[in-house]
C-alpha cells in the first residue's frame, strides 16, 4: 500500500478519468470538506469489503485531501475534550 503519495497513487480508481479525483488543492474549500465527509463515511466498507487496490485508492486520496485540509488551517479549532487531559476530566 502506498500512502505516500508515490509512484500510482495518481493512477487509483476513484476518478472517472482513471485518476484519484481533482487534486486537493484545486478544490474549494465546500468541495474539499464534502470530499473528506464523504471519504470518510465510505471508510469502513472499504475496508471491510473493497480490493486491495480499492483500499490503497481510498487511503491515498484521504491522506492527500486530509494532509491538504490540515494544510489550509495549520491553526484549526482543537476541541479541548479531543485531548489527553480532557479525555481525563471526563473519567
Amino acid at each position: 500500500m502506498t500512502v505516500d503519495g508515490g509512484a500510482g497513487a495518481r493512477s487509483g480508481a476513484l476518478g472517472s478519468g482513471g485518476g484519484l479525483g481533482v487534486a486537493p488543492e484545486r478544490l474549494t474549500d465546500e468541495d474539499l470538506l464534502r470530499e473528506l465527509r464523504r471519504l470518510h463515511d465510505t471508510r469502513h466498507e472499504t475496508l471491510r469489503h473493497g480490493s486491495d487496490d480499492a483500499l490503497d485508492a481510498h487511503t491515498v486520496r484521504l491522506a492527500d485531501l486530509e494532509s491538504e485540509y490540515l494544510r489550509r488551517r495549520p491553526q484549526r479549532e482543537i476541541d479541548p475534550g479531543r485531548l489527553r487531559e480532557g479525555a481525563r476530566d471526563r473519567e
